[in-house]
C-alpha cells in the first residue's frame, strides 16, 4: 500500500516539532543539465545540434540526499570530500543554499568533484558526460572518517570529542556510489558513536553488513547484484526477492531491506522479529510516470525513509511516506527536490483539487478578488504524458491559478471515438490534481468548455498545438469578457494518439516506438 493523507501528515508534523539531525555521509555529484531545443543534425557527425537556452547545476548524489532531507524539515550535516575546484565550490554553494550544514565538506587540494552532465535536446537526454573524482588517498579517507565521527558527535571539524557544539546525530544515511567512500574507514566511527536510525545506500551493501544497518535500499540491479541471479523481468522480480528473503537479509546484514522496483514500487523485508511472518509482505506501488529526463528518485526515497525513521516511524509507514515523496519527484524533470509542503499537496490534491463547477466559481471569484490572475485550460488528458506536462507548466506560468477543464467520458468518446477514454475522467482527473504546477480541476460534459468559460471569466486561456486564436470558438467568448488567448509549444511526438498507438503495436509484438510522430494536430490541445 501507499502513504495515505493521514500519514504523510502525520510525519510531516512529527519532522517540523522535532527537527532531527541526519548526518549524510557518501558520495557527492553536481548534477548539471544542458537544456535546449534540437533541430537539426550536425553535418560532422550523426548528432544533433542543440541550441542551449539555459544550464542548471543542481546537487546530486549523496548530496541530493541530503537536500531532500532537508526539504522535508530535517537538520542535514553532509560529509563528504570534494575538489578544490570551481564544481566543487558551486556544490558547496548549492548545498549551503538549500540549508545544508557544509562544515564537515572535505575539499582536497587538487583533487576534481564529481560532475555528471547531461545535453538534453528537446525533450530527451542526448548524451551524458560523467567527469569522475579519482580513488581518494588514504590520508584523505582518514580525514573523510574524522569528519564523519565529528558530525555525528555534533562537533565542529577539528574539535575535541568532548566538545560538542550542536546536538548528536539522530539519524545516519550512508551513500555509496563506488566514488571513493571507504566503509572499513566509515563503519569503525558509526560503531562507536552510533546514532539511532542508520541507513545505507549503496551500490554494494555487502560492504557495510558489519555496520548492521537499520535499513538499506537496493534497487532491482544492485539486489540482482547481491544474489548473484537475474531477478526477472516487470512485476515478477517482487516474488524473486520475497522469495529470497532470508538471502537478501544474510548478505546485507541489514534489520530491513526495501528493494525499490521502479514503477513496480517497492517490496520491503523484514528481520525475525519484527512481529510480521515472512508471507506478510509490505509492498508499496508507485505512480507511473513517462518524465525522461526525471533523476534522483532513489535519492529522495532514501532521504525520506529516513527522515522518517529518525522521528520514531515504524518501517513500514516509514517506506510508504518515502515511496509517496519518490512519486512527487519523478514527475518532474531534471534532479528534482519533494518539499514537505509538495508531498503533502501531492498525496491530498485529488481530493483537495478537483472540484465541481459550483465549487470552482467560487474559489475562482475569491482569486479574483486577490488580484490573481485566472489561467484556463481544457483537454481529454487520457494518457498524460511529458507532451502534456510541458504544456501545463507553460500554461502555468502565465497567471497565479491554473485551471484544467476535462472533457467527461462521454464527450471523450464522441470527439475520440469508441475506444476512448483509456482511462475514467475520475482517475485522469486525479492525475492531472497530483501536479504541482495544477490548482483547480473540474469535469465538463459539452463538447467545447465556452459554458464554463463564460461562468468564470478566465485572464487568459491556453491552448497548444497548430492553432491560432482565430481557429478556435473558445476565442470569441474569451475576448469578450477581457480575456486574451495564448496559443503554447506544440509537441507533436508526444500525442496521446502516439502513445495509444505505440502501446498497440508493443502488445501484438509489431515494434512499437520506432515509428515516426503522427503529426496529429490534437496533440497537445484536442489529445490532451
Amino acid at each position: 500500500m501507499s502513504a495515505d493523507v493521514r500519514s504523510v501528515r502525520r510525519v510531516v508534523d512529527a519532522v517540523a516539532a522535532e527537527q532531527p539531525v541526519v548526518v549524510v555521509v557518501g558520495d557527492v555529484i553536481l548534477d548539471r543539465w544542458t537544456v535546449g531545443a534540437a533541430e537539426r543534425v550536425s553535418r560532422e557527425a550523426p548528432a544533433p545540434v542543440v541550441r542551449v537556452t539555459e544550464t542548471i547545476a543542481v546537487p546530486g548524489g549523496a548530496a541530493n540526499t541530503a537536500v531532500n532531507a532537508r526539504a522535508l524539515g530535517a537538520r542535514v550535516r553532509m560529509v563528504a570530500l570534494i575538489g578544490d575546484d570551481e564544481t566543487g565550490r558551486v556544490l558547496r554553494d548549492r548545498l549551503d543554499a538549500a540549508g545544508v550544514d557544509t562544515r564537515w565538506l572535505v575539499a582536497v587540494p587538487g583533487a576534481t568533484t564529481t560532475c555528471k552532465d547531461r545535453i538534453v535536446g528537446g525533450d530527451r537526454v542526448v548524451v551524458r558526460v560523467d567527469d569522475l573524482a579519482g580513488p581518494p588517498s588514504a590520508a584523505d579517507t582518514a580525514l573523510l572518517a574524522e569528519a564523519a565521527a565529528a558530525a555525528v558527535r555534533g562537533t565542529a571539524p577539528g574539535d575535541a570529542p568532548g566538545t560538542p557544539t550542536d546536538a548528536r546525530a539522530d539519524a545516519v544515511v550512508v551513500c555509496d556510489y563506488d566514488l571513493g567512500v571507504d566503509a572499513t574507514a566509515i563503519v569503525p566511527v558509526l560503531e562507536r558513536d552510533r546514532p539511532t536510525t542508520v541507513v545505507v545506500d549503496a551500490h554494494d551493501l555487502s560492504r557495510w553488513h558489519a555496520l548492521r544497518p537499520d535499513l538499506v535500499t537496493p534497487n532491482a540491479g544492485e539486489a540482482a547484484g547481491l544474489l548473484g541471479r537475474d531477478l526477472g523481468q516487470g512485476a515478477d522480480r517482487a516474488a524473486t526477492v520475497i522469495a529470497a528473503r532470508d538471502e537478501v537479509l544474510a548478505v546485507t546484514g541489514a534489520r530491513n531491506v526495501v528493494v525499490t522496483l521502479d514503477r513496480n514500487g517497492t517490496v520491503l523485508l523484514e528481520a525475525a522479529g519484527t512481529g510480521h511472518t515472512p508471507s506478510d509482505v509490505h509492498r508499496t506501488r508507485a505512480t507511473p510516470a513517462s518524465e525522461q529526463q526525471a533523476s534522483g528518485a532513489g535519492d529522495t526515497f532514501c532521504a525520506a525513509a529516513s527522515v522518517a525513521l529518525a522521528v520514531g516511524t515504524p518501517v513500514r509507514e516509514a517506506v510508504s511516506f518515502a515511496q509517496a515523496a519518490a512519486d512527487v519527484v519523478v514527475r518532474e524533470a531534471g534532479t528534482s527536490v519533494c518539499t514537505a509542503d509538495a508531498l503533502v499537496a501531492s498525496v491530498s490534491a485529488p481530493a483537495e483539487t478537483v472540484v465541481d463547477h459550483d465549487e470552482l466559481a467560487a474559489a475562482v471569484e475569491e482569486a479574483r478578488r486577490a488580484g490573481r490572475r485566472i489561467v484556463f485550460t481544457n483537454g481529454c488528458f487520457d494518457v498524460v504524458h511529458r507532451g502534456h506536462t510541458t504544456y501545463l507548466r507553460q500554461a502555468s506560468e502565465l497567471g497565479d491559478l491554473l485551471v484544467v477543464a476535462l472533457n467527461d467520458d462521454d464527450s471523450v468518446r464522441r470527439l475520440k471515438g469508441p475506444e476512448r477514454p483509456i482511462n475514467t475522467a475520475e482517475d485522469r482527473a486525479g492525475v492531472l490534481a497530483a501536479l504541482a504546477c495544477v490548482d483547480l480541476v473540474t469535469v465538463f460534459a459539452t463538447d467545447t468548455p465556452i459554458p464554463l468559460i463564460e461562468r468564470i471569466r478566465p485572464d487568459v486561456y491556453v491552448k497548444g498545438g497548430d492553432y491560432s486564436p482565430e481557429m478556435l470558438s473558445e476565442t470569441e467568448v474569451v475576448r469578450a469578457h477581457g480575456g486574451e488567448v495564448v496559443m503554447v509549444d506544440y509537441v507533436a511526438e508526444h500525442s496521446t494518439s502516439a502513445v495509444v498507438r505505440r502501446i498497440r503495436e508493443t502488445a501484438a509484438g509489431t515494434g512499437a516506438g520506432t515509428g515516426a510522430p503522427t503529426g496529429d494536430p490534437t496533440a497537445v490541445s484536442g489529445d490532451a
